[in-house]
C-alpha cells in the first residue's frame, strides 16, 4: 500500500534513486530510432484540440483529454477507446459525467489505481483509472487548473493553477491538505518524482520553481526570455523546460541558471527577417532516469534531443513530423514509444489555428525490437 500524506515527513524509501544519475542511456547508445511516417498511429476521438495526456504506469492505456472537455482512455496495442466521458454544458457541473470546460492537465497515479484532471472551470476531477468512473470533485483553486501531478508510490496529488498557487491533496482520503503561494504569475505546469517535492513553470514571471513540501520552501531558478509554459523532471536533480521564445533549458538543483539553453530550438516562423518570431515550445518530456528528452511545438515536427554529459549540453537526435499544436508529449515507461497530443489550438490560448491539423493521439514508436515485428516496432531501415 502507498504512503499517504498523514506520515507526510517520513523519507520515501525512492527518494535518493536516480538522484541526479542518468541510471539509461538512450540517445547515445543508438536504441532510439526516428520511426517511418506510416509507423507513426493516429488515434481520433475528441472534437476538440488534445491538451494532456498521460501513459498508464504498465504502458497498456493512454489517458487523454482535450478542450471539448472529454476525456478518453485507449488501449495501446489495439489503439481503441475502451472508455469516453464525453465533456457536459456549461452549467451541469453537478451532474455526474465529466468536464464542463476545458481540460488542461491529467496525472495518474504510481500504482495506475486513480486518474486525475483539471479543467478551466478551477475543478479537480478524481476517477477510478480501470472503469472511469467518476470518484471525488476537488475544489479551492480560484482560476484554471493547470497542472497534477501525483507524488510517487503515494496518492499524495499535486496542482497547479492561473491563480499562481500549489495545492497538496490526499486522494485517498478524499482530503485537502494545503496551499503554497510564490508565482507572480499564472502557473502553466508541473511534474513531481518520488520525493516529497514538485517542479512548476511560472509563465510571464519568467521562473521555474522547485517546492520542497514539508518546509514549505522554494528554490527559484531564472533563465528563459518568454513565457515558461512547460516542464518535465528528467530525474530527482534535473528537469528540462520549454517557452514561448522557443528555448529549451535543462536545470539542475545545484545552479539558479540553466546549464544548457538551446534558443530557437524549432526555427522561426514568418516570411520577412525582421517579422520572424521563434516557434513556442508547448510541451517537454523526458524519459525518466535516462539521457532522452522530446519537445513539441507547431513548427510541424516533435524533436528528439540527448542531453549531453553533466546535463551541460541538449544535442539533436532527430525530427518527427507532426502536423499541428503539440500539446502534450509522453514516453512510455519502457521508453519504447512516445504519445502526442495534436490540436489544431495551443492548449492555452487560441493565438492560431492550424487548419490541416487533425486533433488526435499519436503514437510513435522508437525502438527496433528483436524478433516479429509487434504493435511498437519501427522502421529503422
Amino acid at each position: 500500500r502507498p504512503n499517504i500524506p498523514g506520515a507526510r515527513r517520513r523519507r520515501h524509501p525512492e527518494a535518493g534513486r536516480g538522484r541526479g544519475h542518468v541510471r539509461r542511456q538512450h540517445g547515445g547508445d543508438g536504441t532510439v530510432c526516428p520511426p517511418a511516417a506510416a509507423a507513426v498511429r493516429v488515434l481520433r476521438g475528441h472534437q476538440h484540440s488534445v491538451t494532456c495526456l498521460v501513459v498508464s504506469p504498465d504502458d497498456k492505456f493512454i489517458f487523454s483529454a482535450a478542450k471539448d472537455g472529454s476525456v478518453i482512455k485507449w488501449e495501446v496495442e489495439s489503439g481503441k477507446r475502451l472508455c469516453v466521458v464525453p465533456g457536459g454544458k456549461k452549467g451541469t457541473e453537478g451532474q455526474p459525467m465529466g468536464h464542463t470546460a476545458h481540460v488542461l492537465c491529467i496525472a495518474i497515479s504510481s500504482d495506475g489505481k486513480y486518474l486525475a484532471t483539471g479543467d478551466r472551470n478551477k475543478l479537480i476531477l478524481i476517477w477510478e483509472a480501470a472503469t472511469c468512473k467518476r470518484l471525488y470533485t476537488f475544489t479551492g483553486h480560484r482560476d484554471a487548473v493547470s497542472g497534477l501531478s501525483f507524488r510517487k508510490g503515494t496518492y499524495q496529488l499535486y496542482s497547479a493553477s492561473h491563480d499562481r498557487s500549489v495545492k497538496v491533496w490526499n486522494v485517498e482520503e478524499n482530503a485537502y491538505v494545503e496551499t503554497l503561494f510564490g508565482h507572480q504569475d499564472v502557473i502553466t505546469g508541473m511534474d513531481s518524482l518520488s520525493r516529497e517535492c514538485c517542479v512548476t513553470s511560472g509563465g510571464r514571471d519568467g521562473t521555474v520553481r522547485f517546492w520542497k513540501i514539508p518546509e514549505e520552501s522554494q528554490l527559484i531558478f531564472y533563465g528563459h526570455q518568454g513565457s515558461i509554459d512547460c516542464i518535465q523532471l528528467i530525474n530527482e536533480e534535473h528537469m528540462v523546460s520549454g517557452a514561448d521564445d522557443g528555448s529549451v533549458a535543462l536545470w539542475g538543483l545545484a545552479k539558479k541558471k540553466p546549464l544548457a539553453l538551446v534558443r530557437q530550438s524549432h526555427g522561426t516562423q514568418g516570411s520577412a527577417q525582421d517579422l520572424q518570431q521563434p516557434y513556442w515550445v508547448s510541451a517537454v518530456a523526458a524519459l525518466l532516469n535516462s539521457d532522452l528528452v522530446a519537445t513539441g511545438s507547431h513548427s510541424g515536427c516533435v524533436k528528439l534531443w540527448k542531453c549531453g554529459e553533466g546535463f551541460q549540453k541538449l544535442e539533436p537526435l532527430c525530427d518527427i513530423p507532426l502536423i499541428g499544436f503539440v500539446n502534450s508529449l509522453k514516453f512510455s515507461s519502457a521508453g519504447d514509444f512516445l504519445v502526442a497530443g495534436i490540436g489544431q489550438e495551443h492548449r492555452l490560448g487560441r493565438w492560431w489555428r492550424v487548419k490541416e491539423a487533425k486533433n488526435s493521439i499519436c503514437i510513435i514508436p522508437l525502438k527496433c525490437r528483436a524478433g516479429a515485428p509487434g504493435p511498437m516496432a519501427a522502421d529503422c531501415a
